[in-house]
């Protein structure tokens, strides 16, 4: 009977309680407390919980199904996307010869990759220049092993999503030497520049390099990718020399529009997918891209229109890529309003690059890979450190957020990468000249490199 008593005696107290409670805040010592807390024995001292070791990296299924897409979207910028928009750039009769450059330059990097490419790129750090090649033919990665760069995915899907990057870098820099270089020329580049160049700027940056060290920011490859083409761009097509009918001639703008939006879609893969993860960051990314892409089209629209009275659709296309490529280092870490700014930048800068600089200066980059990529790549790596907002990435803190040394950071890794890639790209061209040769010859480049190169032709109409 004691015992019924006390229990009841317990819940009227603790009913007591939740009513002062819901009336008004509970005071420190007030009698229902007393009462809950000597009807209740509380421990003397409350343990201390032990420190938990953190949890072992885990392959995130999420993650990983969107990593899958996104290296599918990445391999589509190179082929089809930019074999077309290059290819209906080129004159007619060099549009397939064109086209083949993309082509198979992609399959040269598959390969290479997997065979040394990854390894030297981001497994280890010899000094902060290379990887170390301890995963050379991709030694010791299987299908539950984890990349210390990518957590939560199979390393197999880092390892292929990272190609991709590799192998549109290598494309891009085609795009200044089309209608006069050797076929086999271009072979022999792919192999070296991905080698000499791609690797180590690659390291440099994402794999633990010194420029990473030193706090550059690239979140999907304005360093890497645009600024390291567009130098191997310009130092090509100073070396191989002016083509005989220098005009730009499309032969198909069509295919031009078609290549210009399936680079615009494939680069949702690009930088959305370099969060390397289903997340936030990523959702910021692709908002970003979306944005400063449809900012610069325009604005290189209504600036071609005031300045050659016509708004053009090749400019359309052109700028949109323009901002695709001044956005990609700074997609995850700018705000929306940063996208707008580098979009409109991206449009006005490379345009007249393209429009006045090109032709003052008398170099022939036929399809302005180093007007768009070099000259957009750059106005976005040195616009992150101006633009780059805590609140959407915390490894990034610009200018306007307090933080000036960002800005001399991102100049200084933009400019050594440049140099690296001109110097290199100036001793690869050596090597081809004395050993396959570099051009074709004028009766070959009159005929057309679709024929004089491959015996084949894009149209038989």
């Amino acid at each position: 009977m004691k015992r019924l008593f006390s229990i009841l005696l317990l819940i009227s107290c603790m009913i007591s309680a939740g009513i002062v409670y819901a009336e008004e805040p509970m005071k420190t010592g007030s009698a229902v407390t007393s009462v809950v807390e000597e009807a209740v024995p509380q421990p003397a001292t409350a343990p201390v919980p032990a420190e938990e070791a953190p949890a072992p990296p885990k392959i995130d299924t999420g993650d990983t199904a969107w990593m899958i897409v996104a290296t599918a979207l990445v391999m589509l910028m190179t082929i089809p996307g930019l074999a077309l928009f290059y290819g209906g750039l080129a004159k007619r009769k060099d549009s397939l010869n064109t086209m083949a450059m993309s082509f198979v330059t992609f399959c040269i990097v598959s390969l290479l990759w997997v065979l040394y490419g990854f390894s030297f790129s981001f497994n280890g750090d010899i000094g902060g220049f290379i990887g170390d090649g301890a995963k050379l033919f991709l030694n010791g990665v299987g299908t539950g092993s984890i990349n210390d760069l990518a957590k939560t995915i199979p390393e197999y899907i880092f390892i292929v999503y990272q190609l991709t990057f590799a192998a549109i870098t290598v494309a891009l820099a085609s795009g200044a030497y089309i209608e006069r270089m050797k076929f086999s020329a271009w072979i022999l580049f792919t192999v070296l520049w991905m080698t000499l160049v791609y690797l180590p700027v690659a390291h440099w940056v994402w794999g633990g390099g010194f420029l990473s060290k030193m706090g550059a920011l690239d979140f999907a490859g304005g360093t890497v990718v645009h600024i390291n083409a567009g130098a191997a761009a310009l130092v090509g097509a100073l070396i191989l020399g002016k083509r005989k009918e220098k005009a730009l001639i499309p032969g198909n703008l069509t295919l031009v529009l078609t290549g210009a939006g399936l680079l615009w879609f494939g680069w949702f893969g690009f930088n959305a997918g370099s969060a390397l993860g289903a997340n936030g960051l990523a959702g910021a990314a692709f908002i970003n891209t979306n944005t400063a892409a449809a900012a610069a089209a325009l604005s290189w629209m209504v600036v071609e229109w005031l300045h050659s009275k016509k708004p053009t659709v090749l400019g359309l296309a052109s700028g949109a890529v323009g901002g695709l490529v001044a956005i990609t280092p700074a997609a995850g870490f700018v705000n929306i309003t940063g996208a707008i700014v580098i979009g409109i930048a991206a449009g006005i800068i490379p345009f007249f690059a393209v429009a006045l600089l090109k032709p003052k200066l008398g170099y022939d980059d036929t399809l302005d890979a180093f007007g768009i990529h070099g000259i957009g790549g750059t106005i976005g790596a040195i616009l992150t450190g101006v633009f780059a907002d805590p609140s959407i990435n915390e490894l990034g803190k610009g200018l306007l957020f307090g933080n000036a040394g960002q800005l001399w950071t991102q100049i200084i890794a933009s400019l050594i990468t440049f140099v690296y890639s001109a110097i290199a790209t100036a001793i690869i061209f050596m090597i081809i000249r004395f050993t396959v040769g570099l051009r074709v010859e004028e009766e070959d480049e009159v005929i057309g490199l679709d024929e004089s190169q491959h015996g084949e032709k894009a149209y038989n109409l």
